[in-house]
């Protein structure tokens, strides 16, 4: 059995993105992926399978791979839109796609997740109609904006969201890509965490997270963000009330030393947060976007971790 911290801070964390870069796999041999995944002895680390509102269909050919005790469970990725008008159509028609699959593929496909992009003019009066649109959707959305927006999104986001809302709106933030340009900085991180924190706004993250502490990769020319480091930056943070600077200085550690897993908690020098708290500050540090699960567990197996 894993460390229970390691199982509480990576439970259910990655969403599988095998058809997006640099993986780019077809559907088909994405979703066999799939398959395989969730029968496998670490898919206590998975989470759901990312796939657009405009693939549901074709995807329906190859749902002979999953069965009720391992069903296919979807983050429905909606498309970009310029405007207001143009979002909201876009999403009654991803609205209607989701209550179809769901309803012909009843206990083999779940849609977990909605993630898409606001449009530039999103507003409240926006939200309102998106929360009456998904009225009856029992799924977590998440609403993606450029790191040097985030924290506008974060806090019209928090507006909406009081506490008496079951579903949260969330925020999703964009970690990395295949170049260095689409990498922001840890500084740029660190303010989205704690804004995000601060707000009590579920969060989730997309691409770069292939490795589990922060390093120089040659493929993108640049240091790639590692998921321990996002991921337990975000629970210390929340827990401990972090600014941007402690924040930003647990992003860029690169010793793998710094981060002790013990079965009663998780510590990153000398800070330390206990097993049940991470589950806790888990509720709103959700998952990761990943186009590969094999990577991350090799490597979690390199450091000794599974």
């Amino acid at each position: 059995m894993p460390i229970a911290s390691l199982r509480a801070l990576l439970a259910h964390s990655i969403d599988y993105a095998g058809m997006f870069p640099p993986c780019s796999l077809a559907l088909e041999p994405a979703l066999r992926n799939q398959a395989e995944y969730v029968r496998s002895p670490e898919a206590w680390v998975l989470n759901t399978f990312v796939l657009s509102i405009g693939q549901f269909d074709a995807a329906g050919e190859s749902l002979s791979l999953f069965e009720r005790q391992h069903p296919l469970r979807i983050s429905a990725l909606g498309s970009k839109a310029a405007t207001s008008d143009h979002f909201i159509a876009g999403l009654k028609i991803a609205a209607d796609k989701i209550r179809s699959v769901c309803a012909q593929h009843a206990g083999l496909v779940w849609v977990d997740q909605l993630e898409t992009t606001l449009p530039p003019d999103a507003d409240l009066g926006l939200l309102g109609k998106i929360t009456s649109i998904l009225d009856g959707f029992d799924l977590q959305t998440f609403w993606e904006a450029p790191a040097n927006l985030a924290e506008e999104t974060i806090a019209l986001l928090a507006a909406r969201n009081p506490a008496t809302v079951q579903r949260q709106f969330g925020v999703k933030l964009r970690t990395g890509g295949v170049t260095a340009d689409a990498f922001p900085t840890s500084r740029q991180i660190a303010r989205v965490l704690v804004a995000a924190a601060k707000a009590r706004l579920p969060i989730k993250f997309t691409a770069g997270l292939h490795h589990p502490i922060r390093q120089f990769r040659e493929e993108v020319q640049t240091e790639m963000h590692g998921f321990l480091n996002v991921l337990g930056a975000a629970v210390l943070t929340a827990e401990h009330g972090w600014n941007e600077e402690q924040t930003a200085e647990m992003l860029e550690d690169e010793n793998a030393a710094s981060f002790l897993f013990e079965d009663e908690s998780f510590a990153w020098r000398e800070w330390k947060i206990a097993t049940d708290r991470i589950k806790e500050r888990r509720k709103f540090v959700t998952s990761f976007g990943s186009c590969s699960f094999d990577e991350p567990r090799e490597d979690l197996r390199a450091l000794g971790l599974l």
